[in-house]
């Protein structure tokens, strides 16, 4: 593993930033873990699911009390040597800070009670960990676990794997079912599906939208969308059908958390331009991301 010396760095007051941001993080995904899906007997999606599934197995049918952390860590060092492999190592180091941070602190941090409604629980549960899940994506790191891979495929193969994230976790909370409950495993869907609503609205630094811009000014605003987003953009030449004029159309596929800022500069540059925003569910070829190191 590197080491990370901030004074060679040159950015001590950031990297401390940083992780004062994570440490905040894995405290609130922790006291989430605790207060809410351990209390509530809920399961989350990804390893953590899985840690808490097999955590309830072994403490039913054969009397151990194992800590979460026992079962959290090792389950993610795959996903961690993926990170350092594919993603970055200094992304995947602060990433692997705030997984053993989480792991522990859920240990340490007591099950309170803070409501019998289960409704409550899941909607509020939910809430709260989907906001800690984005934190450390913020500040360029993950929450360990199955973010790595979709991360990876995000980054590395332009496709969205959340259909099988999806199916896994339905795997997770259907022998959730059979063995604690359906209940239980009912109210894990309305905690997994508001967390998830969260982080997606929260964060979109992984999502990709499609624009189609017709302008008449297409090498500024061509010049402008590659200054901003590093990305490129093909030019298609047309005609209008109202008026039967040449029209010019610029095609980009840009980071959705870039539409909103490419949309301003277009318009400065040419207030009559057509915009169209197309999300993008998967890209195939050459896609430009922000690099991790």
């Amino acid at each position: 593993m590197q080491i990370i010396d901030f004074k060679e760095d040159g950015r001590i007051s950031t990297e401390i930033k940083r992780i004062i941001i994570l440490t905040i993080g894995a405290a609130i995904s922790a006291f989430n873990m605790s207060c809410f899906v351990s209390a509530g007997g809920l399961y989350p999606s990804g390893i953590s699911g899985i840690s808490f599934l097999v955590q309830r197995i072994f403490g039913k049918f054969a009397g151990l009390a194992i800590p979460f952390s026992a079962l959290y860590l090792p389950l993610n060092i795959i996903p961690i040597i993926i990170g350092f492999k594919f993603i970055g190592k200094k992304f995947t180091i602060y990433s692997l800070y705030y997984t053993v941070l989480v792991s522990v602190l859920t240990d340490i941090i007591p099950k309170i009670n803070i409501t019998d409604d289960i409704l409550l629980i899941c909607l509020f549960g939910g809430i709260i960990g989907g906001a800690a899940g984005s934190i450390p994506l913020f500040v360029g790191a993950s929450g360990g676990g199955i973010d790595f891979i979709s991360i990876y495929f995000a980054e590395k193969k332009g496709r969205d794997v959340w259909n099988y994230i999806l199916a896994f976790n339905v795997c997770i909370l259907f022998i959730a079912g059979i063995l604690f409950g359906l209940d239980k495993a009912m109210y894990s869907v309305i905690y997994q599906f508001c967390s998830t609503q969260v982080l997606k609205m929260v964060y979109r630094n992984y999502q990709k939208h499609t624009l189609l811009v017709i302008t008449d000014k297409t090498d500024e605003v061509y010049e402008k969308i590659s200054q901003m987003t590093k990305h490129d953009a093909t030019l298609f030449k047309g005609t209008g059908c109202y008026l039967g004029a040449e029209r010019k159309m610029l095609y980009s596929v840009i980071g959705s958390d870039e539409v909103q800022k490419v949309i301003k500069a277009v318009n400065d540059i040419d207030p009559d331009a057509f915009i169209n925003i197309l999300r993008t569910e998967s890209v195939e070829g050459r896609f430009y991301q922000k690099p991790k190191h």
